[in-house]
C-alpha cells in the first residue's frame, strides 16, 4: 500500500448535512481547489483528475465506536495462537493464506461473524480490513498487534469525537462517507475499475468544518520507505 495510500485534509465554509452529503460530495469534487490537489494512481503513475466529475455515488458509513473492543471476539475463537500469531489455513487460490484473511473475505467461514454484521459494517472494521488485505504485493504480518495498532492510530488521526459535560460520554462526531466520482466517460475516481482495495472515504468534522480524504488505490506499492 505504500506509495498508493494517502490523506488529504481540507476546510470548507458551508454548513454540512448528513442528509445532503450526495450534494456536498459533488460540490466538494467540482471544486476548483480540491481538483487542483486531487490526484488518483493509473499505471502506477499519479496524475492529476483531467476531466469534470458530473455525478457522485455517497454510501454513508456507520462510524459510533471509541474504542478497540469490536476486535475482543477474534482474539478467543482460533483465529490466533494463544502469543498473537496469525493462524495459517489452505486455500485454493493462496499459498501463504491464514484464518484472519479467511474470517474477513470468506462469508462461508466460520469464524465471519465472530464480529458481529453490524460491526462489519463499522469504519473501524473497514478500516482494519484494508489494512489486512493490503495491496497487489504485501507481505502480510505473522502477529495480529501490527494490524491492530496500525488501525488504531489512523482512525484517532481521521475521526473526531466529543465528551458530553453531563454524561462524560465520549462520542464520534465525525461523518464518514464512502464515495465514487464519475465524469462523463464513467468511474474515475478513486479508479477507473471496481476493486475492494480501491477506496475513497471522506472523514467530515462539521464543527471544525473539516474533511479529510482518505485513499487507496489497489495495485503494486513502493518497496522502500
Amino acid at each position: 500500500m505504500l506509495g498508493r495510500i494517502s490523506a488529504q485534509c481540507y476546510s470548507f465554509d458551508q454548513n454540512f448535512y448528513p442528509y445532503d452529503s450526495q450534494k456536498f460530495a459533488l460540490c466538494f469534487f467540482r471544486d476548483p481547489n480540491v481538483v487542483a490537489s486531487l490526484s488518483k494512481m493509473e499505471a502506477g503513475t499519479s496524475i492529476l483528475l483531467d476531466k469534470p466529475v458530473v455525478s457522485v455515488d455517497v454510501e454513508m458509513v456507520p462510524c459510533t465506536k471509541v474504542s478497540m473492543e469490536l476486535f475482543d471476539p477474534i482474539f478467543s475463537c482460533g483465529i490466533l495462537s494463544p502469543f498473537g500469531h496469525i493462524v495459517k489455513c489452505l486455500h485454493d487460490v493462496y499459498p501463504d493464506y491464514d484464518k484472519l484473511r479467511q474470517m474477513l473475505q470468506d462469508k462461508d467461514s466460520e469464524h465471519y461473524y465472530v464480529v458481529g454484521r453490524e460491526d462489519r459494517g463499522e469504519f473501524l472494521f473497514l478500516l482494519f480490513k484494508h489494512l489486512c488485505l493490503g495491496g497487489e504485493l504485501c507481505q502480510h504480518e505473522d502477529a495480529i498487534d501490527p494490524y491492530i495498532r496500525t488501525t488504531k492510530q489512523i482512525y484517532k488521526d481521521l475521526i473526531s469525537v466529543q465528551k458530553d459535560p453531563e454524561t462524560k460520554k465520549i462520542s464520534v462526531v465525525s461523518t464518514v462517507l464512502k464515495v465514487r466520482a464519475y465524469d462523463e466517460y464513467g468511474r474515475c475516481y478513486p479508479g477507473k475499475q471496481e476493486e475492494e482495495q480501491t477506496f475513497v472515504y471522506m472523514v467530515v468534522d462539521h464543527f471544525k468544518r473539516h474533511v479529510t480524504l482518505f485513499y487507496h488505490n489497489y495495485g503494486v506499492g513502493n518497496f522502500t520507505l
